[in-house]
Formats: structure tokens, sequence, C-alpha cells
């Protein structure tokens, strides 16, 4: 602000010299000296009295910039109002505040701007030369000023604000969305992390629980000593199934950074497949057998934004949830379908931008009370997955009902990810996984 204040002051001083010493205009440098002066002091006052990395809070700023629109108009004021050129930059406040203010703050400079307008057009000192003259342009062209600065005004504040909103929520929507991915991240690794404690202390508690059953028969005649070494072939029991239940696999394991296409999806909607909705898997069968599926890159990007389209499904559906695989030599689809009313028609164009809102009707409150969509988990899934290579296409379902028909219909949202196949194929092209031997841990 400081620095913008300073490049004002300089081409203030500039234009008031120029108009004076090369045009021979009649300005009342004193008074203009002085309003530029106040300037000089405020900027001053604030390099000695804040710091170089002083935040300015959202009064301060509103008052800095009110500050510089008034100073300005009252500039315009004794140099021929809206006869002059330079009230052009009466913009520039109104922009600056719809860029950093909130859109309170940003009404209030863009209403004193329009004010300041419209006292401009009728009051101000003319714009004198030399030789007496005023210089004026027609009536008709001040008004087309006043109403041309009017318009910008509200036009140009509104479309900065609307910019600066949409900025600022999709940096907090990738914020988000990278913090969902370094916690699938972390998670993964963690589990990486047991298994390969589960598998490295397989060995030593099996050699505890056998050393601890030889002991048990060999104190079988002294029952305390006994009870000892039946509590410790217990407790190795203990340790043995607490590691299992905490990790599956072992090591850095090749193989674990590929799975079959159907044992992804299963995992990404695992979490979500007991919430009292019925979750089904299939696979079309022009695609080939189930043996014959595809293995995928288990990547956090495809598990993550997969587990979310699955919660999406679930929390609109109303019973049922099918989620489809298919796949040829060219690409690798996914098909999530839900029972539910599917996505609002006005919508469905901008499913997928961060914090999008729809006003809720009474029975959806109703029916979901808990619920406060904002499109984020949308935007994460389809952030996750793009990243990996995939398309994503959302779409209603046809509204089939028959009547007394006791099969249940697919309708409702239909969510589509299609990958080239060479993307995350983890047995052919450039992903292919090597297979080899297991990675020992090292510190």
């Amino acid at each position: 602000m400081i620095l913008l204040r300073w490049v004002a002051i300089v081409g203030q001083l500039t234009a008031i010299t120029v108009a004076q010493r090369m045009y021979d205009l009649q300005l009342e440098l004193g008074l203009c000296y002085l309003v530029v002066g106040l300037s000089v002091i405020g900027n001053l006052v604030a390099i000695f009295v804040f710091p170089e990395n002083k935040r300015l809070s959202e009064t301060e700023n509103l008052a800095m910039v009110l500050f510089d629109l008034l100073q300005l108009g009252a500039l315009l004021y004794l140099t021929g109002g809206l006869h002059n050129p330079f009230a052009l930059l009466l913009l520039g406040p109104v922009t600056v505040s719809a860029a950093v203010l909130t859109t309170a703050s940003t009404v209030l400079v863009g209403a004193t701007a329009i004010i300041l307008v419209t006292i401009l057009s009728q009051f101000h000192e003319p714009l004198r030369t030399v030789q007496g003259f005023h210089l004026r342009i027609p009536e008709l062209f001040v008004f087309g000023n006043w109403l041309a600065l009017v318009i910008a005004i509200m036009f140009i504040g509104a479309y900065s604000r609307r910019v600066t909103s949409e900025m600022h929520s999709m940096s907090d929507a990738l914020s988000a969305t990278q913090m969902a991915l370094s916690r699938e991240q972390k998670l993964t690794d963690l589990g990486g992390v047991v298994a390969a404690a589960a598998h490295e202390l397989g060995t030593p508690l099996a050699t505890i629980k056998l050393v601890s059953a030889e002991l048990m028969d060999e104190l079988s005649d002294n029952p305390d000593l006994y009870e000892d070494a039946a509590l410790i072939r217990e407790q190795a029991d203990r340790c043995r199934d607490i590691l299992r239940d905490m990790g599956r696999a072992g090591k850095d394991d090749l193989h674990l950074r590929q799975a079959p296409l159907m044992a992804v999806v299963t995992e990404a909607a695992e979490p979500h497949a007991h919430r009292g909705k019925f979750v089904h898997y299939s696979h079309d069968p022009d695609a080939g057998s189930e043996l014959n599926q595809p293995a995928i890159l288990r990547k956090p990007e495809i598990i993550h934004g997969l587990r979310n389209l699955v919660q999406n499904a679930v929390d609109f559906s109303n019973a049922n949830v099918w989620v489809e695989t298919d796949w040829n030599a060219e690409t690798i689809s996914i098909r999530i379908i839900d029972d539910g009313l599917g996505f609002p028609p006005s919508l469905i164009g901008r499913i997928g931008d961060p914090f999008m809102r729809k006003r809720r009707s009474t029975s959806d409150n109703q029916q979901r009370p808990e619920y406060e969509g904002m499109g984020l988990g949308l935007f994460i899934a389809k952030t996750l997955l793009e990243r990996s290579g995939a398309e994503l296409k959302f779409a209603n379902g046809p509204e089939i009902t028959i009547p007394n028909d006791a099969q249940t219909k697919k309708v409702g949202a239909i969510v589509e990810v299609v990958w080239p196949r060479d993307a995350i194929d983890a047995r052919h092209g450039s992903n292919a996984v090597p297979i080899g031997l297991n990675q020992h841990i090292t510190n």
C-alpha cells in the first residue's frame, strides 16, 4: 500500500507540474500541493509507526483505501472535476478494495466513489488558461463521463470481486486437496510400516510361542511356573493378532504397488460399504472374465478420489449404489451409479467446482439434516483423479419406474471415470511395476 501510494504521489506531482509549466494552466498550486502533501505525511507516518512486516487489518485497509479515494477526489475538485481526464483514476481504489477487502467494504468504497463522481460532475474548480479561458467539455460529455464512471465502478468492482473470490476458493480447495492426498499417502505408508513390522516380528513371536509350549510340557508338575509359561504363550498370540489386524502386507513389497482393478475399487469403497446402503460391484462381461481384469497402480490419489465419489453416491442414494468396471485395450473405466434423485440439472455443468452450494429443499433437509454439501468432496475427487490421468463425466440416469416391479432400477447420478490404459496399467507400458525381490527397510 505504501509503495502504491508513493507511485500515486509521484504521478500527481508530475501531472501538476506539467500542466502548470508546459500548458500554462492556472491551478491552485498551494491547495494542490497541500492535498498531495497529506498523502506524503500519511506515508511517512505509516513508515515510521508500523514495522515493515505489518499486516493491516480489514479496518485499517479500508481506512487507507478510503483516504486515497478522498484524496484523489479532492485533487480532482481543484483541477476541473469530470472535465479532467484523470478522473478515470477513481477506479483504482475501487479495484484495490475489490481485490483485498470484504464484500461489505468493497460496497462502501464503491458507493463513496459514485458519490464523489456525482459531486465532481457539478461542483469543482474550473481549469483556466493563462489568458483566463475556462477549459470545459460539453455538458453532454460531462454526463456521459459521469455515467461511464458509475457503470465502470459497479462493473469493475463486481468483476474484480468475483475473480478474487474464485481465486480464493480455488486456492482453499487445492489446499484441502493436497491435505487429503497427504493424509492418504501417510495412511498408505503407515500401513506398509506396520505390515513390515508384522512380517519381521512373525519369526521371533513364533519362536517364543514354540519355546513357551515346550516349557508348559516340562512344567506341568509346577502349577505356578506352568501358568507363567501359558501367559507368555497367550501374550505372544495376542501380539501376533494385533500386528495382523494392523497390517496385511510386508516390507516394501513390489507386488503391493499394484492390484487388480476390482481389488482397488473394493478397497476405495470399503469405508462406505456398511452405512446402511447396498454397494454392488460388477464388471462388463464384454470386457472379459474377472480373472483377466487388469492390474492398476495403487496410487493414493486414485483410492482417495474413488472413495470420495462412492461416499457422495452413498450419501445421496436411497438404498443402492452400483460400482461397475470396464476395460479394453485402450481404456479402463469405472462407473458409480446411485438410485437417488441425481444431480441438480441447473448445476450439472458446474459439478467439480469447489464451494458450490445449492439451496436445499425442505424434503432434502428432512432426509439429510446433517449434510451441508459444498462441492469440495467432488472437487477433491475430480482433481486427484484427473492428476492420475483420468477424465470424469457427470450425468443423470433415466428415471424409470415400473409399478409392481420388484427389481431396483439404476436411476439417479452417474459418474464415469475413464483412464487411458497406459496411464494406470501396472503390467504394461511405461507404468509397469517391476517384479523383483522385496526390498528390506533400512534406517
